[in-house]
Formats: structure tokens, C-alpha cells, sequence
């Protein structure tokens, strides 16, 4: 791994089966061009990282942003789908390629203890006091964003075509990228030939970047139910119809959608992630309600869950004499997120002669969700990868001792963010010069 490492900052690969050392052109320019911006880029991931804003509230994020692209002399359109912002580079004829970052944080009390820690609080739509927290990564992401524009536009006599810098709101809300598609991101700008985006990876670690082909994360549905029984005493159970035990079998039955009812080489999840009822030990309440999470990859799988979700409560809820049909509520969800595959073996073998093999890791789909897919399922070819965050040294000792390290959306992730920007930087640029025209 030293050895290859080395190779990659010196601007070496090895080519041919001889196994003869090569300078890669261009490589000690981009990496002396992104040591130029390091320091900007840290003080740009701190000022971020303490000043979150959540979903369809990035209105400072997003006039910093615009503000550093058009220091940069680009061209920059605001208020795109909300909090949107787009910049366009044109430098003459050539393919289309969007790089999307995410804006918005989370509703998280901040525990890192670093000195750059947010303190934000904030009121949110129900006029309730929240933390907020870029427990994601979208700062870094941001960050890596603002770099890889801040390269290409130096390098531009490398390139042809136009770039297109899109900085996407409320992601963690799930509907942002349907939102800027909505207000015509894909009609009012050059259409994309290719989009990319990065997410940071609490289980790699940083100086490495993972990929996966195909369907690279899930399906997400949101599913709020409520089920109404008779209300009573607790003494006198057989005066009632009790939600808490019909809210109980559902529960239990809903399991059997995934162990029992989906083919077994398909990925699922149904998981009851909240469950309310009742007030106290003694009183049989009226109704209980539950929340559900719901992920899956295939859209026939996907409509078969739900499906299942709805045949199954109603069919507990008429079991137990309940006086009322349940209410079932799906929401909006976020479609699976799917990697382009000759997209994805295009830019990966890039990756793979920038960086060396041992750092560029063949990863396998998860169960997370991304609104990223929105702009695959509008036809264009898209690729997310995962970007290292965690310090290395942390990762090994996770790894010997099988300390979980903090995952993404806790309150006490933080990003190795030196490390993982210049990687992020570097592999943004590297994929980007691969998918525009040459001179």
C-alpha cells in the first residue's frame, strides 16, 4: 500500500505487462493544483460545518456557495427547486457533466466536542427548538464540490464541454432533487450527459473511495398507521377491543412480508421503528399508532411490501373486531439509487490510475437512501460513490477491537476531513477530466 501511495503522489502508474513505470500526465500538476487550495477549503468545511441550516432552509449555505462560485467567475443561477443553486462553465463543444452536492444538515445536538462544533438551534416547522448538525457529511461534501470547481476551472485548457455545478437542497427530507428537476434543472440548463456526486463513508477509511455498480442504495417509504379499538379499564380487558395487542400482531406479522412472502434473493427491510399507545398502566387506550421504514431496490418488490403493509393491517384490524378500519398513510418516497454500469467501469478505472488499486474498493450495495436516483430515473446516465471519512488509525482500531465506530446522522460523527477533502478533491477532478471532451 506505501509503495502504491507513493507511486500516486509522484504522478506514477504502472503500465504495460512489464510492468514499466510511467508519469501520468498531468498528476503532479492536479495535486500540486489541490495543495494550493487545502487551506481555503478546511477554513470553508469549518465555517460550513458550524453553520448548518436544515432542509428548505439553506439560505445562507446556498448564497455562500453561489458567492464562491462567482468569485470564480462563473455563472450562477439561485432560488432553483428552493435553496437550489446551479453554475454552468461552458468551455466549447463537448459532453455535459453535473456535479451535485447537498446543502441541508440534520436535526442533531452536535457531541464531537471539536472546536469548530456546531451550536446552531433553531426553530423547525412545528415551531419546536432543534439542534442542528451536519451529521452527514454535506459539508464536506460542499467543500469537495467548491475544490473540484476551483481545479477545473484552472485546468480548463484540459477539457471541453460544460459543466454544470449543482447545489441541491434538502436532501436529508428526500425531495430536493425532484424539486430542482420540478423547476427545470434538466430544461432551463444544458442537459447532463453524466452526473456525479460523492457521500462520505463512515465505514472506509480516508485516502480510499468505494463504488458500486447497479443499485447502490434502496428504495425508502415511510409508512404512519394508526389502528383504533374500544377503550377501558385494564381490570376489564373484555369490555374492550385493545389496540396495544392488535398494534402487537401486526407488528409480529408484518415480518413474514420479508421472511415468508418476498423471494429471498431479493433485498428488503420492514422495520416498526415507532410505536405509541396509551397513557396509563391501568387504561386500555382507543388507538396506537406505529411508523414504519420501509426499503427495497426492485420496484416490483417495492410495490409488494406495500402492498403486504396494507392487506395485513386491515386484515388484523378486522381479526380483532376493531371498530374502525385502520388509517394507513404512505409517504413520498425516495426511489433506489442505480449506478450506471459502464458509467461506473469507466470512472472507476480512472480512479483506479490516479489513486492505485488498494485505493479505490469495489463496495457492496446498502440499505440507506439517496434522492440522488431522481436524476438517473430522469435519464441521466449517474453515479454515486463513497468517499473515506474515517481517520485510518481509528478504522484499525475498529477494526482489531470491534468498537463500532459512530455512523452517519449520530452526533458524534466526524469526518477526517483533511484526508478525505483532498481524496474527494482529487477523485471529483480525476472522474470529471475522464468524462469531458479533450482538446
Amino acid at each position: 500500500m506505501r509503495c502504491s501511495l507513493t507511486l500516486a503522489l509522484l504522478g506514477l502508474v504502472w503500465v504495460g505487462g512489464g510492468g514499466r513505470l510511467q508519469a501520468a500526465e498531468g498528476a503532479v500538476d492536479l495535486l500540486r493544483e489541490i495543495a494550493a487550495i487545502e487551506p481555503d477549503l478546511h477554513a470553508l468545511y469549518r465555517q460550513l460545518h458550524q453553520h448548518p441550516e436544515l432542509s428548505l432552509h439553506e439560505q445562507e449555505t446556498a448564497a455562500r456557495l453561489a458567492a464562491r462560485l462567482r468569485a470564480l467567475g462563473i455563472e450562477v443561477t439561485v432560488g432553483v427547486g428552493g435553496h437550489g443553486i446551479v453554475g454552468v462553465v461552458r468551455n466549447g463543444e463537448g459532453p455535459v457533466l453535473m456535479l451535485r452536492t447537498d446543502l441541508d444538515g440534520l436535526p442533531v445536538r452536535e457531541e464531537t466536542g471539536l472546536p469548530y462544533a456546531s451550536r446552531v438551534v433553531v426553530r423547525n416547522e412545528q415551531g419546536q427548538e432543534v439542534p442542528v448538525m451536519h451529521a452527514c457529511g454535506h459539508d464536506l461534501h460542499m467543500a469537495s464540490w467548491i475544490g473540484a470547481a476551483t481545479v477545473l476551472l484552472k485546468l480548463r485548457e484540459r477539457w471541453r464541454g460544460t459543466l454544470l455545478l449543482v447545489g441541491q437542497p434538502a436532501e436529508e427530507q428526500g425531495d430536493g432533487a425532484k424539486r430542482m428537476i420540478e423547476a427545470g434543472l434538466l430544461r432551463r440548463f444544458p442537459r447532463p450527459s453524466y452526473a456525479l456526486a460523492i457521500h462520505d463513508s463512515a465505514d472506509l477509511p480516508a485516502g480510499q473511495v468505494g463504488y458500486t455498480a447497479g443499485f447502490a442504495l434502496a428504495n425508502v417509504d415511510s409508512v404512519d398507521i394508526t389502528v383504533f379499538g374500544k377503550g377501558g379499564h385494564g381490570a376489564y380487558p373484555h369490555t374492550t377491543v385493545d389496540p396495544v395487542v392488535l398494534a402487537a400482531r401486526i407488528v409480529l406479522a408484518l415480518q413474514t412480508l420479508v421472511s415468508r412472502e418476498k423471494d429471498p434473493l431479493e433485498p428488503a427491510v420492514v422495520t416498526v421503528g415507532s410505536i405509541h399507545g396509551g397513557t396509563r398502566h391501568n387504561i386500555i387506550p382507543d388507538e396506537v399508532s406505529l411508523q414504519l421504514t420501509v426499503r427495497s431496490y426492485s420496484q416490483t418488490v417495492r410495490q409488494q411490501l406495500l402492498d403486504g403493509i396494507r392487506r395485513i393491517v386491515e386484515a388484523e384490524a378486522q381479526g380483532a373486531g376493531a371498530p374502525r378500519r385502520p388509517r394507513i398513510v404512505v409517504s413520498a418516497g425516495t426511489p433506489a439509487t442505480y449506478n450506471d454500469p459502464q458509467l461506473v467501469e469507466r470512472v472507476a478505472a480512472a480512479l483506479v490510475r490516479a489513486l492505485g488499486a488498494d485505493r479505490v474498493i469495489k463496495m457492496p450495495p446498502v440499505m440507506g437512501g439517496e434522492d440522488f436516483s431522481e436524476y438517473g430515473r430522469a435519464g441521466v446516465p449517474s453515479f454515486l460513490y463513497w468517499i473515506g471519512a474515517v481517520r485510518p488509525d481509528q478504522f484499525a482500531a475498529a477494526r482489531r477491537n470491534g468498537t463500532p465506530l459512530p455512523s452517519l446522522h449520530s452526533s458524534r460523527f466526524a469526518p477526517a476531513y483533511e484526508p478525505a477533502l483532498r481524496t474527494a478533491v482529487h477523485s471529483l477532478v480525476v472522474a470529471s477530466l475522464e468524462l469531458l471532451g479533450r482538446p
